[in-house]
């Protein structure tokens, strides 16, 4: 019996050889293809993933239906438009600048400047409204005495 857990044991490994993953489509120069035009595509699933890193399985289907599209002889751009044709803008990754996304494009930067401009207006309503403090000859000479005497200790 010891003989033969010696004998598995060392068999063992040859069970573990596993080989190398192989692609999805059958040639090689396609499946790079997808992955490159999966990079530009949102998961509409995970909201900020790519197509090409999700592994939901509305993903996966998608891929694969990328892959039939470019075995019918699509270019990458006609998948493009397929897709935004039956799911819309959401599926790119980058949405284009159209007139009903100028705010998402641009609205970050307009409240940036609001706020800039609303930040200068304040500081100047709140500069003229205090005083800067005038010290007496007096409280000058003590404010003087105090920091000599700080400075010996």
């Amino acid at each position: 019996m010891k003989k033969v857990l010696i004998l598995l044991f060392c068999l063992l490994p040859t069970f573990a050889y596993a080989g190398e993953a192989k692609d999805l489509a059958e040639d090689p120069v396609l499946e790079k293809r997808m992955i490159g035009l999966a990079e530009k595509l949102r998961c509409l699933v995970c909201q900020n993933e790519s197509l090409a890193s999700s592994r939901s399985e509305l993903a996966n289907d998608l891929r694969q239906e990328v892959r039939e599209q470019m075995l019918k002889g699509m270019n990458d751009q006609q998948i493009i438009d397929y897709l935004v044709a039956r799911y819309g803008d959401y599926v790119l990754f980058d949405p284009p600048v159209k007139s009903y996304t100028l705010l998402l494009w641009y609205g970050p930067f307009v409240l940036l400047l609001a706020a800039l401009a609303g930040l200068m207006i304040q500081l100047r309503k709140r500069k003229t409204k205090i005083a800067e403090p005038h010290l007496s000859e007096e409280d000058a000479k003590r404010a003087a005495d105090l920091l000599n005497t700080s400075k010996d200790l």
